[in-house]
């Protein structure tokens, strides 16, 4: 059991997984306020696109 510890020791000090997964968890959280925002403002969103795609 002594030697399988020198091969999991690199990983339990790695820290690089953590920052990739806080990252996610930001990405994630801009992507559900982006969802919420375009759920709440579609149909204002929509209507100014309209005017704007008729004035053209």
């Amino acid at each position: 059991m002594q030697s399988g510890n020198h091969l999991l020791a690199p990983l339990a000090r790695d820290e690089d997984g953590q920052g990739l997964a806080e990252y996610a968890l930001i990405l994630a959280l801009i992507a559900i306020v982006a969802i919420v925002a375009l759920i709440f403002l579609g149909d204002q969103v929509s209507g100014i696109l309209s005017n704007v795609g008729s004035s053209v």
